[in-house]
């Protein structure tokens, strides 16, 4: 039994959203965050005007804005980096007009050391430049409660950005990591499918389009690692069973590396072999590259993972040592396949050397696993609290 899933905003959002098109969808997630962005800069310009008496508190809703519009899974993090580069930028701001004064040289001096500093602490591009413009504000302006003034402003910011990110609207992992998942299988399955059409059609053009699409496949599996080191920092913080099933999911996106490029060689070899080793791979391909697709919508149902597996194995077993013998091409073609093929299962849930033995032999045995049941609200806060060190790990998100 799967396990139940939290009752949040993105979830509803998500099944109010279910009859909608893909771009619909995306439109009405991007319009939440957006929404997100701008009452959270709205309400940290607010509290700096009203509560704290700023006359013109620039820098609290520039904060809030910055964090919020970071990448989902980042945002929280995006506001403590963005806090640490404006008080290494006061910090040597303060020191310059201290010691040097005001002036062309200061400016200079100021700059630089800001700079250095940030990159001494290896911190990302945002820590470095928020710390350059804070130590130019300090030192351009050359009033010393200004420092302090702009310090104040992005706390608030800051501080409004984690509690919509962390308390209000917290990024859900498993989500995430889903939806980058079904962007790099959608584009797999694509490029599969250019590859079904250019064996059905013996064209060489299509064939070597395929190739191209394949190849582009990389930058979303770039984003599918960003986005599961975000989840990886959310993890140390969820409770035992959400944890428990975001590293199995990690796992398995682990091996879409692997059938990306084994989809890419298969539709390199589709591109150099000849038109007898192509045609005794016409279905076979096209229906790998319904199986990718099948795969892409329906990550979060097990039943559509041993479908994907079971086909993945069928199609694997149907290219016969003899049909992959007859020609150097074909047997090229085959070995492709049945690597695909064995990518496609282990990305379902089975283990990598299960799924190498079931091609060979034609017979699966492990089943991909269900997720963990979800323990009570208090059981899980126990497990939770039990964790060496007393509670959660990890920095916001």
């Amino acid at each position: 039994m799967s396990a139940p899933r939290p009752r949040t905003v993105h979830g509803a959002l998500r099944r109010a959203t279910a009859g909608l098109p893909a771009a619909g969808r995306r439109a009405v997630a991007d319009g939440w965050l957006l929404l997100q962005a701008t009452v959270s800069a709205t309400a940290a310009w607010a509290v700096a005007r009203y509560l704290l008496d700023h006359p013109a508190p620039y820098f609290a809703p520039i904060s809030a804005l910055i964090a919020l519009t970071a990448n989902l899974g980042e945002r929280g993090l995006h506001a403590l980096r963005l806090l640490g580069g404006v008080v290494l930028g006061l910090v040597v701001g303060e020191l310059v007009l201290l010691t040097v004064g005001t002036g062309p040289g200061s400016m200079a001096l100021g700059i630089f050391v800001a700079l250095t500093a940030a990159r001494l602490t290896r911190g990302p591009q945002v820590v470095v430049v928020q710390a350059a413009v804070s130590a130019i504000l300090v030192v351009a302006l050359g009033d010393q409660s200004n420092g302090v003034q702009r310090l104040v402003d992005v706390l608030v910011g800051a501080g409004i950005a984690l509690l919509f990110t962390q308390v209000l609207f917290p990024p859900e992992p498993l989500a995430l990591l889903r939806g980058a998942e079904k962007t790099a299988l959608t584009a797999i399955a694509g490029g599969l499918a250019v590859t079904a059409a250019a064996v059905a059609e013996d064209d060489d053009e299509l064939a070597g389009r395929a190739v191209e699409e394949l190849r582009h496949v990389r930058d979303d599996l770039a984003e599918l690692h960003r986005v599961g080191r975000a989840s990886t920092g959310i993890t140390r913080r969820a409770l035992v069973w959400r944890a428990k099933v975001v590293v199995r999911e990690q796992e398995n996106a682990g091996h879409l590396d692997l059938l990306g490029a084994g989809c890419l060689t298969l539709a390199r070899l589709v591109a150099s072999a000849g038109s007898a080793a192509r045609a005794r791979f016409r279905e076979p391909v096209r229906d790998l590259a319904d199986v990718v697709d099948s795969l892409a919508h329906g990550l979060g149902d097990r039943e559509v993972r041993q479908r994907a597996a079971d086909r993945a194995l069928a199609l694997a077993t149907r290219i016969t040592s003899d049909s992959a013998a007859a020609t150097p091409d074909g047997a090229f073609l085959a070995h492709g396949l049945r690597m695909v093929a064995a990518d496609v299962i282990a990305f379902a849930g089975v283990h990598p050397a299960e799924a190498v033995r079931a091609i060979r032999e034609g017979a699966l045995e492990q089943r991909p696993p269900p997720d963990p049941p979800a323990p009570g609200r208090l059981v899980g806060w126990l497990r939770l609290r039990g964790r060496p060190g007393g509670g959660p790990r990890g920095g916001p998100r």
